[in-house]
């Protein structure tokens, strides 16, 4: 009877803990979580964000008098394009942030149809054969070289700013999604576009 008692106690126990614990959750489309996306957990960049930036320059970008003319209008094949590296000209840490920014400019390059798009891994080798250390920051001189390797005509560059305000209990971070198309042989900027997002938190 007293060993039937503790048992029944100890499995009492492991459920009560097991409804205190943690609750993992799904979200998205098609889950019972939905909006589970939507909302914000802090003043750093999140997915949305990033994608609101990106859609916001290259939607500007596709629908400009450069890319009508000089893209969609080059005659023979589509030309090529490469991404240098997008600056994180904040305080903010967004390592993450930036490798998705990356991924979502060369993924709606790619998927415009009007451009070839050099893989930033194919150019990071390249840069590393071409001896180029450090590809952190748009050198015109390295980019032509570099750009001549790789057969580009164009390169997609810019930097990620913010200004950040407080004033008792709440932040506000204003993020600025700066970038510039400048031709290989030129070196000429021949679009730029900039597009912000403001992230707020209070205490």
């Amino acid at each position: 009877m007293a060993i039937r008692f503790v048992l029944s106690s100890f499995s009492l126990s492991l459920m009560l803990l097991s409804a205190c614990g943690p609750k993992a959750m799904r979200g998205g489309p098609d889950t019972e979580n939905p909006k589970l996306d939507d909302g914000a957990m802090s003043t750093t960049l999140d997915r949305a964000d990033v994608q609101y930036l990106v859609d916001q320059n290259l939607d500007a970008m596709f629908t400009s008098a450069f890319w009508g003319r000089d893209v969609q209008g080059a005659i023979g094949d589509p030309p090529v394009v490469a991404i240098w590296p997008i600056t994180n000209a904040t305080s903010e840490h967004l390592d993450d942030q930036m490798l998705t920014l990356l991924s979502a400019i060369e993924t709606k390059l790619v998927n415009s149809g009007a451009v070839n798009v050099v893989s930033r891994e194919r150019q990071a080798e390249m840069a590393a054969e071409a001896g180029v250390q450090n590809m952190a920051a748009f050198d015109p001189a390295t980019a032509a070289t570099l750009g001549k390797q790789i057969g580009a005509k164009y390169y997609i560059t810019g930097k990620v700013t913010s200004v950040d305000e407080r004033i008792k209990r709440t932040r506000r971070l204003q993020y600025t999604l700066f970038l510039q198309v400048i031709e290989v042989e030129t070196s000429m900027i021949k679009f730029q576009f900039e597009s912000e997002r403001s992230k707020a938190i209070k205490g």
